[in-house]
């Protein structure tokens, strides 16, 4: 069984993120979502939360499996036999970073990691841009999904009320 995991915060899910999932949910027979906790960044959405948007979201797909896990990457793949990782490129910057990541995984493990170029579309796309243009009441429904959307609004509502 070819097995692979898209490890990100996820913080929130958006079409970008859905690009490169759905897109590894057709090379692997099981594609692992893992939602990597960091304990020195206070999240929009809990780990909970996020992985149940993911699992609304990616649902269709048929093959994919959600969890978190704080640690080490290539702990994870370890514990579970996964020997790849796919990772969404968005640009030259993101190589740069990202390569040195894969070099380093493969050195302590043996894990390796396939790079997708994120779509066109989406290339500008992350977590970061859509809270931050969600909460000077900009419209991101067009970049996340509906539910997601939805949360989203809801969540920076409450946090301006207080």
């Amino acid at each position: 069984m070819r097995r692979a995991v898209c490890p990100g915060s996820f913080d929130p899910i958006t079409y970008g993120h859905l690009d490169i999932i759905e897109r590894a949910s057709k090379l692997y027979d099981v594609v692992h979502v893992a939602v990597l906790v960091n304990k020195n960044k206070q999240g929009l959405f809990s780990i909970d939360e996020r992985i149940s948007m993911i699992e609304e979201t990616t649902a269709g797909y048929g093959n994919v499996q959600v969890e978190s896990h704080q640690g080490l990457l290539v702990d994870y793949c370890r514990e579970r036999s996964i020997p790849a990782i796919v990772k969404g490129l968005r640009a030259v910057s993101d190589f740069d970073y990202e390569l040195q990541m894969a070099q380093m995984n493969h050195g302590l493990t043996g894990v390796e990691t396939l790079f997708l170029p994120t779509s066109p579309t989406w290339s500008f796309l992350s977590s970061t841009l859509v809270k931050e243009v969600a909460s000077y009441g900009g419209d991101v429904s067009h970049l996340i999904p509906p539910t997601v959307h939805t949360r989203l609004v809801e969540r920076i509502a409450e946090r301006a009320a207080r």
